[in-house]
């Protein structure tokens, strides 16, 4: 498995010739939108940061052959591509890569604003199991080996964060969810999910990094 960062929560997973995008938002980088050969393009809600939707039907148009997943509401907001409304504990196959649904709603920002759906995804190729959150620390699938993991938001704290790294037990964890945090701020957030998480390899990736598992 190879996973390439491009920035903030964008996930680039490949295996064999599979290749899925995960969460094409507004705070990634441009090359992003470019992406070409994807097989599956996964948007975990409808936030701006995870779905940049004056770019997003660019890249459907270089991508026509893509299966398109996407929470319900997102699904039904979207106006351009064929959606899937994907949810909790459903696999879509894609060759070598299984796609799973995990959880149901976004986080809590504040208790007055309505909570909107919020499905993560579970990729597994080739033995491992990787699990891209979106935006919620609520449901903890089993057998995770590596979690992408919110560094920072508007509804996280860093104890809350570390205890979710804590809770899926991953053997790898990297950083998503960051293009909210200073230069400067960064090593505390960091620092302390992997000084506590108890993950066996805290790996740094950078906006533009790429790890192969």
């Amino acid at each position: 498995m190879q996973i390439t960062r491009f920035g903030h929560a964008a996930l680039l997973v490949e295996h064999g010739d599979q290749r899925v995008l995960i969460d094409p938002g507004g705070f990634s980088r441009d090359e992003t939108f470019s992406l070409t050969g994807l097989d599956a393009i996964v948007v975990t809600h409808q936030h701006a940061d995870h779905v940049d939707r004056d770019r997003v039907g660019g890249l459907l148009d270089g991508n026509p052959a893509a299966r398109l997943l996407a929470d319900p509401q997102t699904a039904a907001a979207l106006e351009v591509g064929d959606w899937t409304k994907t949810a909790a504990d459903v696999a879509v196959e894609l060759g070598s890569i299984s796609l799973t649904g995990v959880g149901s709603r976004h986080a809590v920002i504040h208790p007055d604003m309505p909570r909107i759906d919020n499905v993560g995804v579970l990729v597994d190729a080739g033995g491992l199991r990787l699990f891209h959150p979106g935006d919620s620390y609520e449901t903890v699938p089993d057998g995770v080996d590596v979690l992408a993991v919110p560094l920072s938001a508007p509804w996280a704290k860093v104890s809350e964060t570390v205890d979710f790294v804590r809770a899926v037990a991953p053997r790898v964890v990297l950083p998503i969810h960051d293009r909210t945090i200073s230069d400067l701020g960064y090593p505390i957030y960091w620092g302390r999910v992997s000084e506590l998480g108890g993950a066996d390899e805290a790996l740094l990736l950078g906006q533009d990094g790429s790890v192969t598992l």
